[in-house]
């Protein structure tokens, strides 16, 4: 079987079904460790995905074919 990677939305999506099911509270105690081990797994992965769209986002070329930091308001403060 190939272990095929998760898009960002389909790892989001799953945390937010492991975070229902553990918030509901009829998990029992054996299976909510495994899951929020999982949930802790997708949460890093998202956190990874998120900071590499940030530094690939606040960066732009110039006319020749340098890249350079783009300013924000935000980086600005």
């Amino acid at each position: 079987m190939v272990n095929k990677k998760k898009t960002f939305e389909q790892s989001l999506g799953e945390l937010e079904e492991i975070v229902q099911r553990l918030e509901s509270g009829d998990v029992p105690l054996e299976e909510a460790l495994a899951e929020f081990k999982k949930g802790i797994e997708l949460s890093q992965s998202c956190q990874k995905t998120l900071a590499s769209a940030e530094t690939t986002l606040t960066k732009m070329m110039t006319d020749d074919d340098k890249e350079v930091e783009f300013e924000t308001e935000e980086m600005e403060k």
